[in-house]
């Protein structure tokens, strides 16, 4: 790997942006000794100083390897640093010491916008986020398995993404356990990774409103219990979850939407149109009485919640998701 001067690597779950800054630091130092080729500094930390530590990071930058070909930089809470720090750091970059590979990681604030553009330009980016829809979990998933220590067959590899759910930042955790229990490049099947899978993981709110729309109880009431267990989601945040699902239904119910760009104006939606052509087509399948007897069901379950009856929360919530696929069906 030929290295880039320098690195951006941002995202918003820890473990992953930790995961991904392990791999690309193991990735420049190669078989070099960490030690004397990586210099770990925390912007934000108790002696980063007024100037958060741009000194020291800089003087870092600039200082020749010592019994190594190459000097890797990570300076972490990159966010910290201001329009005056950004300007110094695009400055260095645009005359950088060729040994020196500089790693920015995120978290602390916002990068200045001038020092990322001038990364994309002359470094790289590294997005180490999750990803928010159920086809690029697949892919995302697919992607960190090709280069597992451990191979996972099919039934394993998707059994394994059911069980996270949107828990993704607890694959590599995982991947590790099999790799120390079974070898490096052991192929796994589902019974040997059953044992290591711990507690189901959350899912997504649209998953179970998917789910109510086809009408499917079992999958709908195993959902609810991932987003409030797994998720460690309140039953009245579910619950607003639900009201806007049914409350779009409502709103496009009688107006003249007939497209989803249509269907996008009457809700108020930006940018792309999916959620709304989603929503007009389960407006038209369910139809009027229906959508007025799920918005009754809500603010029924919603009393509920709030004391009405003495039913355990739990219990309310099932009940809800019961009635309403048996409207879809």
């Amino acid at each position: 790997m030929t290295p880039k001067p320098a690195y951006l690597v941002r995202g918003d779950d820890a473990v992953l942006l930790a995961d991904a800054v392990r791999q690309l630091v193991a990735t420049l130092v190669g078989d070099d000794d960490a030690g004397l080729v990586v210099e770990d500094l925390d912007l934000d930390g108790p002696h980063a100083a007024d100037d958060h530590g741009m000194g020291a990071l800089l003087d870092a930058c600039l200082t020749p390897p010592f019994l190594t070909d190459r000097r890797v930089v990570v300076a972490r809470n990159a966010g910290v640093l201001n329009a005056d720090d950004g300007a110094r750091l695009v400055q260095y970059l645009d005359d950088p010491l060729d040994t020196t590979v500089l790693v920015l990681v995120g978290g602390g604030g916002t990068v200045p916008q001038k020092l990322v553009t001038a990364i994309k330009a002359k470094g790289e980016l590294i997005d180490a986020g999750l990803p928010r829809q159920a086809r690029e979990r697949t892919s995302w998933i697919v992607d960190k398995l090709r280069s597992a220590p451990v191979k996972l067959d099919n039934r394993a590899a998707q059994r394994l993404g059911d069980h996270l759910g949107e828990d993704l930042n607890r694959l590599n955790g995982i991947l590790e356990v099999l790799r120390t229990a079974y070898g490096e490049g052991a192929t796994v099947s589902v019974d040997q990774l059953e044992p290591f899978l711990g507690d189901a993981g959350g899912v997504a709110p649209w998953d179970l409103t998917d789910a109510l729309d086809k009408g499917d109880a079992a999958t709908a009431l195993g959902l609810l219990h991932r987003l409030i267990k797994g998720g460690d989601r309140h039953p009245l945040v579910v619950m607003a979850t639900l009201h806007r699902h049914y409350g779009q239904m409502l709103r496009l119910d009688g107006s003249n939407a007939r497209d989803e760009k249509a269907a996008a104006q009457v809700l108020g939606l930006k940018g792309s149109t999916f959620p709304a052509k989603k929503a007009l087509a389960s407006a038209r399948r369910l139809g009027s009485p229906k959508i007025r007897r799920a918005v009754a069901l809500l603010a029924e379950a919603d009393l509920d919640l709030r004391g009405q009856k003495s039913w355990p929360e739990e219990l309310v919530m099932e009940v809800l998701i019961a009635r309403l696929c048996q409207l879809a069906r």
